[in-house]
């Protein structure tokens, strides 16, 4: 089932939007801009989010985000090595 639609008139520069026509393939323009407006959103609110936290427990350091990435990166290695699941 597919959300209700609505008809609205935007203005962007042509370059943009020549290149998101040319890019948008079957699913065309309008789902094409939807789809970008939708991640654009969801942005705007992890930034929300990422202000709040921040206020209430301070500023992620560069250690902690490194320390996560390395952690990410070694479960990610563990989840692609033979035998990994093996019980």
């Amino acid at each position: 089932m597919s959300e209700p639609t609505g008809k609205y008139s935007i203005t962007m520069p042509r370059d943009i939007a020549e290149a998101a026509k040319a890019r948008s393939g079957p699913s065309g323009l309008s789902a094409y801009v939807a789809a970008a407006v939708a991640r654009q959103i969801e942005r705007d609110n992890l930034n929300e989010l990422i202000t709040v936290a921040e206020a209430e427990h301070g500023p992620v350091t560069d250690d902690e985000i490194q320390s996560l990435r390395d952690e990410l990166t070694r479960a990610r290695r563990e989840q692609t090595e033979p035998g990994a699941n093996a019980a």
